[in-house]
């Protein structure tokens, strides 16, 4: 898998290259997490939002597909009882209905096959009332940004789809998300925040 390759280096690329949108992204999440919240992260990566997410809530299990990133993110969470690990695809989520005060999935919408299937994955688990939400790069939106994805796809990075903040508004209507509130994250790589409201069905 390209992630368990790309894992060791992950970190580099992030906070050396695109530090200062993924740092923004981390305060970004921390503002919408409480001290009693139970949160799920889905596609946890190394573990750089995982950490300021367990410095705050009350629980959180932090997910990743690749067993590479997972031992990233197993070294940083190693003073945080309050943090477990589960591998775990962003399609298939093992956990009941309604469990979770926020459900987070940075940077992981714009590479999955079936993005509707993870949203509906998302929203089950998340309580009535909860927040889903989804930080995405809009690489789109900079000539640079779109330079960097294309290195990463030499690399052997596969982009499903790739945004404009424009663009992603469209994805989530087309999906049928109603979508409280967009925020963007500058940066080399500047993020779109799109923050969720697990509305109660009628």
């Amino acid at each position: 898998m390209i992630w368990d390759k790309l894992s060791p280096f992950y970190d580099f690329f992030e906070m050396i290259y695109n530090g200062k949108c993924f740092r923004g992204i981390a305060e970004e999440i921390k503002n919408h997490i409480g001290e009693e919240d139970i949160v799920l992260e889905c596609g946890c990566g190394t573990g750089l939002l995982t950490v300021p997410m367990a410095q705050k809530c009350k629980k959180l299990i932090a997910t990743d597909y690749s067993e590479g990133m997972l031992r990233q993110t197993k070294k940083k969470i190693a003073k945080f009882p309050n943090a477990k690990l589960r591998r775990v695809s962003i399609l298939e989520i093992p956990f009941r209905d309604n469990v979770f005060d926020v459900v987070v999935a940075a940077n992981v919408i714009h590479l999955v096959d079936n993005p509707g299937k993870a949203l509906s994955e998302m929203k089950r688990v998340c309580k009535p009332g909860g927040k889903i939400i989804i930080p995405t790069y809009i690489n789109k939106a900079k000539r640079n940004s779109m330079t960097a994805a294309k290195l990463l796809e030499v690399v052997g990075v596969e982009f499903k789809r790739q945004f404009s903040l424009e663009t992603y508004k469209e994805f989530f209507l087309k999906q049928e998300i109603q979508v409280l509130e967009y925020k963007v994250v500058q940066g080399r790589m500047p993020c779109a925040f799109a923050i969720i409201e697990n509305l109660k069905e009628v």
